[in-house]
């Protein structure tokens, strides 16, 4: 099948569009990368996302309009990925859709223990506008049958990396940041997955603030500032940081109150030591990750292939090479394995709507804690 994954992020910077020729299924299955193609979000979207994200006070007016609005720039996105491709004809998307709000642990709700998730952008318009079949809202059967609802990409990362001889580690450097941990020789429930903590969420939320800059290009502002150790100390205090895999976190753990709090924790520094401060957290948290969670577990983890957009953070990838190279790991990026960095996250969903076509399941109970592997998302029709 010719299949376009859609991915929109917990950074809300815009769509990525992967298409992808698969074949196969379950962990035989295969896939060519034939297209990759992003699509910034004009700076009213973003801001309207962002504002819905994690918000005490929200129009229910706006929400619903929200949820067609991105349908609409879903579809936008495929057929400008389709034209500067060439591929004319696909037979299948699988959309992520934008997150709202995540609630992977369950609370006391009116009387039952309630764990919750929302992901916006309607499957039956994207059907509508494209034509083709759509796969959406792929979290919520994963937290049906007892799992957090995420991560996801681990079943990717794990037909994609696995190995006899070699244990790799992939990380993902999104809004968020996340690990899938693959022992050498491993079966599917020997893989180890969690999100790490903030991966470019801190860094562009106080880029934003204090620059008026989307995100710290290449690095250039953490570059020339110091981390303040006592405001990176205090923050890995978070009890996120301690609590054991499985685990998910998002804007609920590290959006605007986290961001606003390490300012303050900054004290009366120059901005460029706070944008170094925010960086460094992201770095230190993934390494203490793997030094409390993986490393310890197997000795024989030797790749460390990092892909999402914090690849382009120079500076990121320095503090981070500072964390796993004595670690005993190669830092690589996903190029190596042949699919762009910036693409994988599409690529998966792409990946894990083709098994939800082929009603076959796609999440990985080591992963997200589910007590069974479960069919993903739901499917509109054109």
């Amino acid at each position: 099948m010719i299949v376009a994954g859609v991915m929109s992020g917990t950074s809300a910077d815009g769509i990525d569009v992967a298409i992808a020729r698969i074949f196969g299924r379950d962990l035989s299955l295969r896939y060519d990368l034939l297209h990759h193609f992003h699509l910034t979000y004009s700076r009213p979207v973003r801001s309207l996302i962002l504002s819905e994200m994690n918000s005490s006070h929200t129009n229910v007016a706006d929400l619903a309009r929200l949820n067609f609005l991105l349908a609409e720039l879903y579809a936008d996105a495929v057929r400008k990925a389709q034209k500067e491709s060439g591929i004319r004809a696909l037979d299948l998307v699988g959309c992520h859709g934008q997150t709202i709000y995540h609630q992977g642990t369950p609370l006391q709700f009116l009387g039952k223990r309630i764990s919750c998730t929302w992901q916006t952008g309607d499957g039956s318009v994207l059907a509508a506008r494209l034509g083709i079949p759509v796969v959406t809202d792929f979290r919520p059967a994963d937290m049906a049958a007892g799992g957090k609802g995420a991560p996801l990409v681990p079943f990717f990362d794990f037909v994609s990396l696995r190995h006899r001889t070699r244990g790799r580690i992939a990380q993902n450097l999104g809004g968020i940041a996340n690990l899938t941990a693959i022992p050498a020789r491993a079966k599917a429930e020997d893989v180890i997955a969690f999100d790490t903590g903030p991966g470019n969420m801190v860094i562009d939320a106080l880029t934003e603030k204090l620059f008026d800059r989307a995100y710290d290009l290449n690095g250039n502002i953490a570059r020339r500032g110091a981390p303040i150790e006592a405001a990176v100390r205090r923050a890995l205090r978070h009890r996120f940081f301690a609590e054991r895999p499985p685990k998910t976190s998002g804007r609920e753990q590290f959006g605007r109150e986290f961001s606003e709090a390490l300012k303050r924790w900054c004290g009366r520094c120059r901005r460029e030591d706070v944008i170094a401060t925010a960086t460094a957290i992201t770095a230190r948290s993934i390494g203490d990750a793997l030094r409390h969670f993986v490393i310890k577990k197997n000795a024989r983890y030797r790749d460390y292939v990092v892909s999402g957009g914090g690849v382009k953070n120079v500076t990121l990838m320095k503090m981070l090479a500072e964390q796993v190279i004595p670690l005993g790991l190669r830092l690589q990026r996903m190029e190596e394995y042949g699919v762009e960095s910036e693409a994988k996250e599409a690529l998966a969903f792409a990946v894990l709507a083709y098994q939800t076509w082929r009603k076959r399941p796609s999440n990985l109970p080591s992963a997200t804690g589910a007590r069974k592997p479960a069919v993903l998302g739901k499917l509109s029709l054109p």
